[in-house]
């Protein structure tokens, strides 16, 4: 990029407002997936939780398939898609489908995480033997050789083919917010996705970790880090966090066990967590454009990522929509190669 800022992109998880459908929570991430693809962001994700009344966002592939149809330049993909919860054919399946309707715009983010609760995560294995994570890293290397980034003998690849002529290849990238998918990621040369936007710590030593651990691969010769992180910016610093107050009222439940749709501010600010949520330590970044680049640059100082992945939690489209375009205003895109 011009300023020498990497890439930046964009994290997005359908929010279901109060009162609102889950068919109006897609069709905000849709339009909010074509602006930022017309203000030159580099990605645009969708992750997978279930069960959750806050998240419309369930299944990644159908949502990237609708959402790269509706776009042009921006690469589509999944922040994550939880690898324990599938069959790895299947999974190669989806994104070389995927991959072939868009060639060279999928990304495969993957995350051994349920995505929900242990009940709904035994629903959707169906078996309590399938609800530990033992085998994701074999799963892992199945899917990446069904997807043509083959690593060592006897996979699912010499038996499945996940497409049968395939002329492209997605990205693959493992999503983490521990020591173990750092270290994975590096061992396999894989780029690594942190949650910083989780507000749980150990970022530094999660990719400290995987840069020491990181050794070459046939899908990249140095590491690759991508930091997300929530970011909502406005045009003052008030109306700013005025409007990031359901967000981090959202994240206080959560905490606490509670799961809600996504409050308007004017009801956030009646609740009577409000004011613990407003004063809980945080990483979010929340300002005017001045103050929310001032930490996004701390935070680049801090990690030395390689891209920014920004999630704004906001209860207006308009907003989200109006934090992305003032962002893009003082991170410009990079030029066209």
């Amino acid at each position: 990029m011009s300023d020498g800022r990497p890439p930046i992109s964009v994290l997005d998880l359908a929010v279901v407002n109060a009162g609102g459908t889950s068919g109006e929570a897609l069709a905000a991430t849709t339009t909010l997936a074509q602006r930022a693809d017309e203000l030159g962001y580099h990605r645009f994700w969708v992750a997978e939780h279930h069960n959750m009344p806050l998240v419309a966002s369930t299944t990644p592939p159908v949502l990237m398939a609708h959402l790269a149809a509706r776009t042009t330049n921006i690469r589509i993909g999944s922040g994550g898609i939880m690898l324990p919860n599938h069959a790895p054919l299947v999974v190669a399946e989806h994104i070389a489908a995927l991959e072939a309707l868009h060639p060279g715009r999928i990304d495969l983010g993957l995350g051994r995480a349920p995505g929900t609760t242990p009940e709904a995560a035994l629903a959707l294995r169906r078996s309590v033997d399938l609800l530990g994570a033992e085998d994701f890293p074999r799963n892992l290397l199945d899917l990446m050789g069904l997807l043509g980034d083959v690593r060592g003998e006897g996979g699912l690849w010499e038996r499945f083919s996940a497409t049968p002529a395939a002329t492209s290849t997605p990205q693959i990238l493992l999503l983490g917010s521990s020591g173990f998918s750092a270290q994975l990621a590096g061992r396999l040369g894989l780029p690594f996705v942190f949650a910083h936007h989780f507000d749980q710590g150990g970022t530094l030593e999660a990719i400290d970790l995987y840069r020491r651990s990181f050794r070459p691969s046939p899908a990249l010769e140095d590491p690759s880090c991508i930091v997300t992180a929530n970011v909502l910016v406005a045009e003052t610093d008030e109306e700013a966090d005025w409007q990031a107050g359901p967000g981090r009222l959202v994240m206080h439940c959560i905490r606490s066990g509670r799961f809600a749709p996504l409050l308007s501010p004017e009801e956030a600010a009646e609740q009577p967590d409000m004011p613990i949520a407003r004063v809980a330590p945080t990483n979010r970044i929340s300002g005017s454009p001045a103050t929310a680049l001032a930490g996004l640059d701390r935070l680049l100082a801090a990690t030395k990522a390689d891209e920014i992945m920004v999630s704004t939690v906001a209860h207006g489209l308009d907003t989200r929509i109006r934090s992305l375009e003032l962002l893009a205003q003082v991170w410009p895109a990079p030029a066209p190669a």
